[in-house]
């Protein structure tokens, strides 16, 4: 092959290709090496779709459904674009009987659309919105495998993983911020054998650029040199994102940036002495030293005075959980939920915040009473105790072992003080 990304060169017998494609995929799913005729991108995907666990008959799960996949879509980055990109892949999609999709970075379609009869077929393998097509949970496919690499591939028959999937063809290429450069996702463009050609792997990444140009002229004025991202989910030190800069924070810089995210109208010094500090014994002056810290490690204009107020808008992790918890979407707030909020933190203001989202979040768990929304919160290590949860779990999912962790948790809780302690080794 002169070009490693493209799956089948002109003039190549695509029924040939299939066939070898098909024994190599048999012999390595047997616990064989990889055979030569497989191009060097699938060869490594393969391999990492095995190390992932992913078995060569599995099938995509559909992660987001009706309210929690109209809320994530809504709010989307590449929502703003999707009208640029069927104006440019809508028609060749429907008039070719292929598939016009599109994916968040994780690999979840967000946007499934094209000719109704090759829709109806795709709806078999799930290949739908709200299902995840990540490389880690389906094996090689365009989409999940574009955003795995950060680069457009095209994915031939018989080198997708999943058996299901390999009488498809796909092509797909990563779409990134043009202000932070992260990659948001990827458009793809799925079909039969009739897009296993080097020009759809061209026309695609074309489109891609072209959504990547359209968010630039969409992102206001200043934008690129001043947003900030706030990651603060899971984490004793907060990771910020600036002018596509990442800055891990100290705790105390954590606490102050979660606080002034919080209120873009900004502090007053007694403000955020008191939400910052139990001991009242802490002056103004170690305050204004903090601050002065955190103004030099942001840089010039970004963090303002009397009050205290960040100058641009901020996005956080916080925030978005908790739009998506307001608007019902609990699927998707319990996706974008890495772990308590700064959990290490002892400043007031921090812990009442920690406990509200935490305590919204499981509410709204035990409400849906979904199972494997309950089993993650009880399986993570902010939920192995939470009995009210584990409750909750054996109602809709009673097998041996959830029963058996419900009474452990149970006994424990009736146990005297120090039981617990004690019967640790």
């Amino acid at each position: 092959m002169t070009d490693p990304w493209v799956a089948l060169e002109p003039g190549a017998d695509p029924v040939e290709r299939v066939r070898v494609l098909r024994r190599a995929h048999e012999a390595f799913t047997q616990g064989g090496a990889v055979t030569r005729p497989v191009r060097s991108v699938v060869a490594d995907s393969w391999r990492r779709s095995a190390r992932a666990g992913v078995g060569p008959e599995g099938t995509a799960r559909v992660e987001l459904t009706d309210g929690d996949l109209g809320s994530y879509r809504a709010e989307h980055p590449l929502a703003r674009v999707m009208p640029l990109v069927r104006e440019l892949l809508g028609t060749f999609a429907a008039d070719g009987e292929h598939l016009l999709a599109v994916c968040d970075a994780q690999g979840r379609l967000l946007w499934v659309e094209g000719h109704p009869a090759t829709r109806r077929r795709a709806d078999g393998m799930n290949f739908v919105p709200g299902a995840r097509w990540a490389e880690s949970e389906v094996g090689t496919n365009a989409p999940g495998t574009a955003v795995a690499l950060d680069r457009p591939v095209q994915v031939f028959a018989a080198e997708h993983f999943i058996r299901q999937v390999q009488p498809w063809t796909c092509a797909a290429a990563p779409v990134h911020d043009p202000r932070t450069g992260r990659v948001l996702g990827a458009i793809d463009i799925t079909g039969g054998d009739r897009l296993a050609h080097p020009h759809s792997l061209g026309f695609v990444q074309a489109v891609a650029r072209a959504a990547e140009s359209q968010l630039a002229l969409l992102t206001p004025p200043g934008a690129p040199a001043d947003a900030l991202e706030l990651t603060a989910l899971g984490r004793d030190e907060a990771q910020l994102l600036v002018a596509g800069r990442k800055v891990r924070l100290s705790r105390r810089h954590s606490e102050i940036l979660v606080l002034l995210a919080r209120h873009p109208e900004g502090l007053s010094g007694d403000e955020l002495l008191c939400a910052l500090y139990e001991d009242e014994s802490v002056t103004p002056v170690t305050l204004r030293a903090e601050l002065a810290r955190l103004r030099r490690l942001l840089g010039p204009g970004l963090l303002g005075s009397r009050p205290y107020r960040l100058m641009v808008p901020v996005e956080s992790d916080v925030a978005v959980v908790e739009r998506r918890l307001e608007t019902g979407a609990v699927t998707s707030a319990a996706t974008a939920y890495a772990g308590p909020l700064l959990p290490g933190s002892q400043a007031p203001a921090v812990t009442r915040l920690r406990h509200r989202l935490a305590e919204g979040l499981r509410t709204a768990l035990i409400a849906r009473r979904d199972p494997d929304l309950l089993a993650d919160w009880a399986h993570a290590p902010w939920g192995e105790e939470d009995l009210e949860v584990w409750r909750a779990l054996a109602a809709v999912r009673p097998t041996p072992a959830v029963r058996a962790r419900l009474r452990e948790l149970e006994t424990e809780l009736r146990a005297p003080a120090g039981w617990a302690q004690r019967r640790r080794p």
